[in-house]
Formats: structure tokens, sequence, C-alpha cells
């Protein structure tokens, strides 16, 4: 398995359980912390049909860019026994799927969003800390996620900031929108899209407020931040659940609730693919088709936060009553399906990820007091415009 980041298949115990039914299968990880890493290595070893691993995750912000110029680099999975396209969302299947309809990647989860926050430091701040009450301060609105922010700082713990990043409350809010980076016909619109101004408004205004911890997600800094309980929130998927879990260790247990987001949105969400040119294909292929069937994905769900992307998954138990101890025993199911239903279908490019790094990029400039936000823009639209020229 060729992984990047967090995803609990171990920690959950599938991997032991397949095994197990399976006794002639070993499955070994290799994993890269952060896909901006992780993923210019797997276009590499595509490129020259060497040192791939028997299954690679692919990133959503990278899939369409792999279904459009290395679908012949992958098996197609749509004819895996145990396969089948009625069991996933649709506007998934499509993501990874090409346009004469092979399977490129079949996708494992979705990311609809909620916010994660510690009680303890709402508490401190005379803030109410019940999930409900928390979902109503900012219902319908960053903006108001980033007012309440502001009453935050007045009366926040020493140390402690509103939210982790600049990047990652950007990530939140423009995952909110249909529309972001590409149009319906292909066409790069970034710069003038109203959700990218948007988010990028928000993000840099509360990096220019001090509002964030000055963090760039996924790095050791901010793993150490986290378990030191430096940010008050965190844009919060179902797959971050886990993250937060690792990192937060026993001493944060409890302290952490899910509130539903300001607005609905989608951040994440993999797909996972078997190179033609890996040593055990056909194995591996049988693999992924028994690892991401709903009844596996409910499992993952109920251990680690990943939300199904398999629809009769959500009808189960296991599902349905999630709860999750570490966040006080919060109903991660009821959470995750009601924001599931309100995610708009995103409209997704080739080069989506190239475009939200230079974005994260530009959103440091103004954390790091280097550039004003609108200064920033410029830098950023500049490398993202030479970025897409190479």
């Amino acid at each position: 398995m060729g992984l990047f980041g967090t995803f609990g298949f171990k920690e959950a115990g599938l991997y032991d359980e397949y095994e197990k039914l399976n006794p002639d299968i070993t499955i070994k990880e290799t994993v890269i912390e952060r896909n901006e890493n992780y993923y210019p290595q797997l276009l590499n070893h595509l490129t020259s049909d060497s040192g791939l691993a028997d299954v690679q995750a692919i990133e959503v912000a990278n899939i369409a860019e792999i279904v459009d110029t290395q679908a012949d680099k992958f098996m197609d999975l749509s004819e895996v026994k145990g396969v089948s396209e009625e069991d996933y969302l649709p506007w998934k299947w499509q993501m990874g799927s090409t346009s004469d309809g092979k399977l490129v990647g079949l996708d494992s989860d979705i990311g609809p969003m909620a916010v994660c926050y510690r009680k303890d430091h709402f508490e401190a701040a005379g803030l109410p800390t019940e999930r409900d009450e928390v979902s109503k301060l900012w219902e319908g609105d960053w903006q108001k996620y980033l007012d309440v922010g502001r009453d935050f700082q007045k009366k926040a713990p020493d140390g402690v900031a509103w939210a982790d990043a600049a990047g990652g409350v950007y990530n939140a809010a423009v995952s909110s929108n249909e529309t972001r980076y590409y149009d319906e016909d292909g066409e790069v619109i970034y710069n003038e899209s109203p959700g990218v101004q948007e988010s990028w408004e928000i993000a840099s205004t509360a990096a220019e407020e001090k509002l964030t911890g000055n963090l760039q997600q996924f790095t050791k800094g901010w793993d150490q931040a986290m378990s030191n309980g430096d940010f008050a929130t965190v844009s919060c998927p179902p797959w971050m659940l886990g993250y937060i879990a690792d990192k937060g260790g026993e001493k944060a247990m409890g302290k952490w609730d899910v509130a539903q987001a300001p607005v609905p949105g989608n951040w994440g969400g993999s797909f996972f693919g078997v190179p033609e040119a890996a040593e055990n294909k056909e194995e591996a292929a049988e693999f992924v088709a028994w690892l991401f069937a709903p009844e596996q994905q409910a499992k993952l769900f109920a251990e680690r936060g990943s939300f199904p992307s398999t629809p009769s998954a959500y009808e189960m138990d296991s599902v349905k009553s999630a709860t999750n101890e570490y966040f006080g025993d919060a109903p991660i199911g009821e959470i995750f399906a009601t924001a599931a239903e309100g995610t708009p279908v995103q409209i997704i490019g080739p080069k989506d990820q190239v475009i939200a790094e230079n974005i994260a990029n530009g959103l440091r400039l103004v954390e790091q007091g280097k550039e004003d936000a609108d200064g920033a823009w410029d830098s950023t639209a500049d490398a993202v415009d030479n970025a897409l020229d190479r």
C-alpha cells in the first residue's frame, strides 16, 4: 500500500481481518506524510513504470489529472469481482472513471465538513461548549466563524489561537462551493471565481488579524501544536478525526468535540488505483474491492471517522448511530450525514492541487507578515499562472 497521511486501515484492524481471510496475503504500508511530497513521486514512478506499490492512493484533487493523463497505467477496477457501480455515489464513481468507462481509481470516502473545537478553550474564553450551541454561533456564514474567533481571542488562554492555519480556514470555506478553480467546460477560472475570492478574503482576514496559529497543516510544527492544544478550532472533515486523536493523544481525550460547519462542504476523499506495473496486481485488485466495499467502509468510519462513499453504508447501525469517544461521544454519524446531505457536487480539474497549493503558500505570506492580502493575492496569481504554463 502506497499511502499519504493517515488513513487508519491498519489501526482499524482491516489488514489483520483480510490477512486472516486470506492467509497467503501480507499487507504492508509505505506512508509519506504529505500529499504534496507523495504525489510527485507517484507521477515519477508511473512515468518509469518502476517503484510502484501494488495499491496507490490518489488524493481527490489529483484524480482528474490521473484519469486524464495516466489512465493507461492503471487496471480497470470496474471489471474486478465484487466491484459494483451501484454501490457508490455516482459523482464519486464518475470522478475516478474515464469518458469510456474505465475505472482508474475506486473511491474510499468523502469529506463532509465539520469544525472540531476544544471545549476547554471555549469555556476559558466564555463561549458555549455544547455542540448544538456552538454550531448555532456561526450557522450559515463563514464570516460568523471569524466573528466568534474575534470574541474568543479577547479572553483566550495564553498562547492559544482561534484556528490552526489560514490554509485550513480557506480549504473549509472554498470547499462549500460547487465551482472553484474550473468551470463546467474545463476552463481555469480561479481568478474570477466568487467562491475562491470570498474564501481568500475570509482566510486572509483571519491571518491578518492574528486569529490563526501561523501554522502549516500536516507538518511537524502543526502536529506539535495540536498535541499542545495551541489552537481552539480546526476545519474537520471525517478523516481529520483520526489525525487529531493520533496527534492529541490520551491527554486531549474528551477535550475535543465536533460541531457543524458554518456551510456544508466537502474537503477530501481519496481514490485507490492498482498500477498495471504492480508486482501483485491481481491480488491487489481483489483486496481493493474488499477494502472499499460498503461493509468495510462502515467499519472504517466507526473506528476512524472516514465517511463512506457507499450510500448503503449510511443505513448500517455502525454509521447511523456512530459516536466517537475521543470527541466526547459526539454523534459523528449524524453530524457528517447531515453535512453530506448539504454538500455541493464539486467541479474538479486536473490542476486543482497545484492551484490550491499556491493559494495556501500565498496565505502563508499573509500569516508571516511578509505581504498584505492584496499583495499576496497578486503573488499567488503569478505563481499559479506560471505553474499552469509549465
